[in-house]
């Protein structure tokens, strides 16, 4: 069902919009608009800025006037319902909320967000549930079968600084994984380079390629031994996709319950005992908050089902 706003709007640009482009600057404004009518838009001139007509890389500054025309907007938002269980449920699951950051203990089996076949993620549901926010981002994304910590943006500044910290290795993410074996005690990091494959069957792998590969590191360190699997904590120093789980199996031991790195028969040895997910959760997370520069310090602990999986094996 599509609603017209019948009159012009007159937008003054706020400190924390500022810096973006134009066409996304409408984008977020005309919810439910498609990309074309806005191009369309601009193209004839009927926005302005100041006045003046604008391309659609023109950044907005603050205190920017901006009219916006009378445009037919859809009342689908694309969000799901702020009833449905699994959105319900993430209201559960944030660990820490202030009127710049949201963070979540993101659960595993959720994509942050929709796409590939999936109608939402968690920045949609977050979306639904947060009606009365203008402004929810990711600041970075974790796999959709990984858990834990997920960090959200409520403003643009707050994305732009906690996206500076990540460039500038600000920022610490350590991860917990069970991996199969005995990992070396001497092996503290892994430093192999990550490429992107995708395989006869369209699905997305990662290897390690010494000659295309993009540098990648990450720093390990045994928390506990069990009889034939390791608790490990894992820091990636850069972003790879997969990172942890491919660096893991490049040192030969691959992560619990990993149906895309993991041999098929330690797979099923690891179903068989209850586990059905991968054992990779983002445990804990340090930055310094955008707004008042104070070193945040956040943890989740481990899901239940992982815990459980780890009491029934034998301690070394």
């Amino acid at each position: 069902m599509n609603t017209e706003n019948k009159a012009v709007q007159m937008v003054t640009v706020s400190d924390d919009e500022a810096g973006q482009r134009i066409d996304n600057f409408l984008l977020k404004r005309l919810k439910g608009v498609p990309k074309s009518r806005i191009y369309r838009i601009l193209r004839k001139g009927e926005v302005r800025v100041n006045k003046k007509r604008v391309k659609p890389e023109y950044k907005v500054q603050a205190d920017d006037v901006v009219r916006i025309p009378p445009i037919r907007v859809s009342e689908e938002t694309g969000l799901p319902s702020n009833k449905l269980n699994q959105v319900v449920q993430l209201e559960q699951q944030i660990v820490y909320e202030d009127d710049c950051l949201l963070v979540l203990n993101k659960p595993s089996g959720m994509a942050v967000h929709g796409g590939s076949g999936l109608s939402f993620g968690v920045i949609e549901a977050l979306r639904s549930l947060r009606q009365d926010c203008r402004y929810l981002e990711l600041v970075h994304r974790i796999d959709r079968d990984t858990s834990g910590l997920l960090v959200v943006a409520k403003k643009r500044s707050a994305l732009r600084d906690m996206h500076r910290q990540l460039r500038e290795k600000v920022v610490q993410k350590d991860y917990l994984t069970l991996v199969h074996g005995q990992w070396p005690k001497s092996v503290r990091s892994v430093d192999a380079p990550l490429r992107k494959n995708a395989v006869s069957s369209g699905e997305r792998m990662v290897i390690v390629d010494q000659t295309e590969g993009k540098p990648s590191l990450t720093r390990y360190r045994i928390e506990r031994r069990y009889a034939d699997m390791t608790l490990m904590k894992a820091s990636p120093v850069t972003g790879r996709t997969h990172q942890i789980r491919v660096h893991s199996l490049y040192e030969g031991h691959s992560i619990a319950g990993d149906d895309k790195y993991t041999d098929k028969e330690l797979l099923a040895a690891t179903e068989a005992k209850g586990l059905n997910r991968l054992f990779l959760h983002a445990w804990q997370i340090r930055f310094e908050h955008p707004a008042t520069q104070k070193e945040m310090h956040l943890t989740a602990p481990l899901e239940e089902s992982l815990q459980r999986f780890c009491d029934q094996l034998d301690p070394l």
